[in-house]
C-alpha cells in the first residue's frame, strides 16, 4: 500500500513541474523533476528500459529528508519523469531513503537496495545507517517487511555504524549477488565492505575489499566495483581530501584499478586517478548494458561548490550525460554515450584556421552543442597559450585555457554570471599526442563537459549564465591552428 508520505510527494511533484518551463531545464541532462537532486541511484536496465533514480527532496530546491525520484530512458539521452518511488515512511528509513542501487531478480522483479537512516533518539545522538530493500515492477515499489537487512550487527567490531551507506549490487556469473558498501572505522578512515548473497535478501559480510589507511580523504562514498577490460575497477567518492599533485581538496572522485584477489576478496591496487578533473562531478554509478557497454552516470555538482540561489528557482541538481567507460594502457577513458550522435544536426567544419588574436567563426556558437577542436602549432610558428571562450556575450563568459609550456588546462567560470564566492577555477595537467590536443566540449544550456584526447581526461562544470550568452571565440598568444567540427544538439 502506498504511504501517505509518498502520495503527497507524487502529488506535489506532478503539480510543481508544471511551473517549470521546458526551456529552463537542460535539454538532455537529467535534472530534478522539482526541488532538489543529488546522487544517482538504482542506475539499471530493466525490461528493456534504462532506469535512473536519484536522491530527491521534492519540496524545496535544497537538501532535505531524502526521497527517491525516478526517470526512464531508452537511449540515455531523452529522459521521462516517473512518479517518485521511495519516501521516508518506515522505522528503518524514518530520517531518509539514501543512496543505493537496483538489480533484476530471477523472478522478474526489480529489487532496490538502499540506505535507510534512523534518527538518533536523544539530542546529540548520531543517526544510524542501515541497508534496506524494496521490490517493484519499474513503477511501483514495496519495501521489504524485514528491513533493515544489514545493520550494525553485520559489521566487524571496529567499524562504524554511523557511516555505513551506498550499497551497489552486482550479479555474479553463477547467479549469486555481491554488494559493496561504504564503511569506515570509528575515526572515519574508509573501508569498502564486500557482502555476498545467494538470493538477494539474505546477506553475509565477506571481506574488506579496499581500505584507505589515511591516503585519500576520509569516507569513500558511493562505491562501485566491477570488472572492465580484464581489470578490477573500484570507483568511489572520497570526502575531505587533501590537495596533492593529482587531487584537489574537499570532496572528490577516484578510480582504483588493479586485480581481484578472489580467495580473500580484496582489491590488489595498481593505480589510482581522479575520475573527472572538473568542479561539478560526484557520486558515480555504472550499469552494464545488454550490448556489453559499461555506462557511468554521476551527479553534476559537488558539495564544495554549491552555488544555488533558490530565489525563484524550482529545481536544483542535474546528472552528467552518461558516459561509456573503458580501460586503455592502464587508464580510464570516458566518452559520451554513442546515442548522443542521433541528436546532432547542422554539421559545420573548419580546417586549418589560424588563431592569433581573438577569432570568431560563422556558425560556431550555441548553448546546446557538440564541438570538437583539434589544436596544434602552425607549421612555421609556435604558441604558448590558447583560449576558448564560451557562453559569451558582452558581459559574461567562461574560458578554457591551455598553457602549452606547462601542459596545463585551466577552466574558469568566475565571469560566468555567478554571484556566489565558491570554487570557480580548476586546473589539471594534460599531454599532447603527436603535437596535437583534441578538445571535445558538450554544451547543454547550464553545463559544459570537456573530453580531452578522446576521453583520456574529462572535466565537468555547471554554468549559471544567461541563455542569451551563446558566443564562442578563440585566442592564442602566438601561431596556433585549429580544426573544428561543430553540431547543434536538438531533440526535434
Amino acid at each position: 500500500m502506498t504511504s501517505q508520505a509518498l502520495i503527497e510527494a507524487r502529488q506535489y511533484e506532478k503539480l510543481k513541474e508544471k511551473e517549470i518551463p521546458s526551456e529552463e531545464r537542460p535539454l538532455f541532462h537529467l535534472a530534478a523533476r522539482t526541488g532538489w537532486m543529488n546522487d544517482p541511484n538504482g542506475f539499471s536496465e530493466y525490461n528493456g528500459i534504462y532506469h535512473l533514480f536519484y536522491q530527491y527532496y521534492p519540496y524545496k530546491p535544497k537538501w532535505g529528508p531524502m526521497h527517491w525520484g525516478h526517470a526512464v530512458s531508452r537511449d540515455f539521452v531523452k529522459w521521462e519523469y516517473r512518479p517518485a518511488v521511495l519516501a521516508p515512511d518506515t522505522d528503518a528509513d524514518s530520517a531518509g531513503c539514501f543512496s543505493g542501487s537496483a538489480v533484476t531478480l530471477d523472478d522478474g522483479r526489480h529489487m532496490i537496495m538502499y540506505t535507510g537512516v534512523i534518527a538518533g533518539k536523544e539530542p546529540g545522538d548520531k543517526d544510524m545507517q542501515v541497508q534496506c530493500l524494496a521490490f517493484g515492477d519499474g513503477e511501483e515499489y514495496v519495501k521489504y517487511e524485514h528491513n533493515p537487512i544489514l545493520c550494525a550487527e553485520n559489521l566487524p567490531g571496529h567499524l562504524s555504524s554511523f557511516d555505513f551507506r551506498d550499497p551497489k549490487i552486482n550479479r555474479e556469473a553463477d547467479g549469486t549477488y555481491s554488494c559493496v558498501v561504504c564503511g569506515c572505522t570509528e575515526d572515519r578512515d574508509a573501508r569498502i565492505l564486500y557482502f555476498t548473497s545467494s538470493n538477494g535478501t539474505d546477506w553475509k559480510f565477506r571481506s574488506v575489499l579496499a581500505e584507505n589507511n589515511g591516503r585519500f580523504g576520509t569516507v569513500w562514498e558511493c562505491p562501485d566495483f566491477f570488472e572492465l577490460d580484464g581489470k578490477a575497477v573500484l570507483l568511489c567518492s572520497p570526502m575531505e581530501m587533501l590537495k596533492d599533485e593529482k587531487y584537489y581538496s574537499g570532496n572528490g572522485t577516484m578510480c582504483l584499478i588493479g586485480e581481484l584477489d578472489r580467495e580473500n576478496c580484496r582489491l590488489v591496487e595498481e593505480s589510482d586517478s581522479p575520475i573527472d578533473c572538473g568542479i561539478d562531478f560526484y557520486a558515480t554509478q555504472t550499469l552494464l548494458t545488454d550490448d556489453g557497454r559499461r555506462v557511468m552516470t554521476a551527479w553534476m555538482q559537488n558539495w564544495d561548490a554549491l552555488q544555488n540561489d533558490t530565489t525563484g528557482v524550482h529545481w536544483f541538481g542535474q546528472m552528467i550525460l552518461p558516459r561509456e567507460i573503458t580501460l586503455r594502457d592502464g587508464k580510464l577513458y570516458q566518452q559520451p554515450v554513442r546515442e548522443i550522435l542521433a541528436y546532432r544536426k547542422d554539421r559545420i567544419v573548419y580546417q586549418n584556421v589560424p588563431v592569433k588574436e581573438r577569432t570568431e567563426l560563422v556558425g560556431i556558437n550555441g548553448r546546446t552543442a557538440d564541438i570538437t577542436v583539434t589544436l596544434r602549432a602552425a607549421e612555421h610558428g609556435a604558441y604558448n597559450e590558447f583560449e576558448i571562450r564560451f557562453a559569451e556575450n558582452n558581459e559574461y563568459y567562461s574560458s578554457f585555457v591551455y598553457n602549452r609550456s606547462q601542459s596545463l588546462i585551466t577552466v574558469d567560470r568566475s565571469l560566468s554570471g555567478t554571484r556566489k564566492a565558491v570554487v570557480h577555477t580548476r586546473s589539471f595537467h594534460t599531454a599532447e599526442h603527436e603535437n596535437e590536443l583534441k578538445i571535445r566540449m558538450i554544451l547543454d544550456r547550464c553545463s559544459v563537459e570537456f573530453f580531452i584526447n578522446d576521453g583520456e581526461q574529462t572535466a565537468s562544470f555547471t554554468l549559471y549564465t544567461d541563455m542569451k550568452a551563446d558566443g564562442i571565440s578563440f585566442r592564442s598568444d602566438g601561431n596556433a591552428v585549429i580544426d573544428i567540427e561543430k553540431y547543434t544538439l536538438s531533440d526535434k
